[in-house]
């Protein structure tokens, strides 16, 4: 969705409803292949868009379907096909996939702009309250990659809470859906003397994410999702990882991207305000789409 908006004012997004044989056998096809995805696909079989765009396996079948009614396809993620059965497939530059029709990008797709961070800027009046500077933690949780413990995260907290001190600033934490229920409850209790927002999920209210993006002096990120440190890269506050020599595996790739090209520094006793040009992919793949199919 963020690259079709990055690319047109007109956006119509199709829910699909799988069958049992797409489930199971998407992006390939199979003889006699009949309503795949329910009814409203259909129609747009019919009435095929200018730029039909997807991700994942199953929309891989869809964008496929689509290509041969007159659409121009495009896919995102590996569909683990022969690419040229789209018109361009888009991938992160940690995949292997490679090819004349095969665009990569650092990161992921997301709609943060400075428009986004304007509107949330607006939508999210009274964090303009909080004492300067706002130190916000993105939080998301243990995987695979980035097996963090609950004590080495309460210890993140604590020092991110001292420096606010010292700083008589203000601190905001968030969480996201990969955060366990332990991390949530630290969040909440960690520093409850300093001003900024604590949110664990929708029981404190509205989602302040995207106002914390816009507020945010500084942001300071658990390292373990791609689309996470996607969207902090894309706004004007420096970033900082936490220990993020920790993580093995996809996330490292952007992780050292990030680091090397200095948008982002390993978290430290005393971080300091940096110069920052956010990393917009999202844009360079729309001009990159446009450039190639609609030119």
């Amino acid at each position: 969705m963020a690259l079709a908006h990055a690319l047109s004012s007109r956006v119509a997004e199709c829910v699909l409803q799988p069958d049992l044989l797409a489930r199971v056998f998407a992006p390939r096809r199979w003889p006699h292949l009949r309503h795949p995805f329910g009814t409203a696909f259909d129609v747009h079989l019919t009435q095929p868009p200018q730029v039909a765009i997807g991700c994942g396996r199953q929309a891989a079948l869809a964008t496929r379907l689509l290509r041969e009614r007159g659409a121009q396809a495009v896919q995102i993620l590996d569909p683990r096909l022969d690419p040229r059965l789209w018109n361009l497939v888009i991938v992160p530059e940690h995949d292997a996939l490679r090819g004349e029709n095969v665009l990569t990008l650092r990161g992921s797709l997301h709609p943060i702009d400075d428009d986004y961070l304007m509107r949330a800027l607006s939508a999210f009046p009274s964090l303009a309250l909080l004492p300067e500077p706002h130190n916000v933690v993105l939080v998301g949780g243990p995987t695979r990659h980035a097996p963090f413990e609950l004590p080495a995260f309460i210890g993140l907290l604590r020092q991110v809470a001292e420096c606010t001190r010292a700083e008589a600033g203000s601190l905001s934490m968030i969480a996201s859906r990969r955060t366990p229920p332990t991390w949530r409850q630290a969040l909440y209790e960690t520093a409850t003397d300093l001003p900024g927002v604590r949110w664990r999920d929708t029981g404190d209210g509205a989602n302040p994410y995207a106002g914390l993006l816009a507020y945010a002096d500084r942001l300071i990120c658990t390292p373990d999702s791609v689309n996470m440190l996607s969207e902090a890269a894309a706004t004007w506050a420096p970033l900082y990882l936490w220990s993020p020599g920790t993580v093995v595996g996809r996330p490292r790739h952007l992780i050292d991207t990030l680091l090397a090209s200095g948008r982002a520094r390993a978290l430290d006793d005393a971080p300091e305000r940096f110069d920052v040009e956010p990393l917009r992919e999202t844009a360079r793949i729309a001009d990159a789409v446009r450039a190639r199919l609609l030119a």
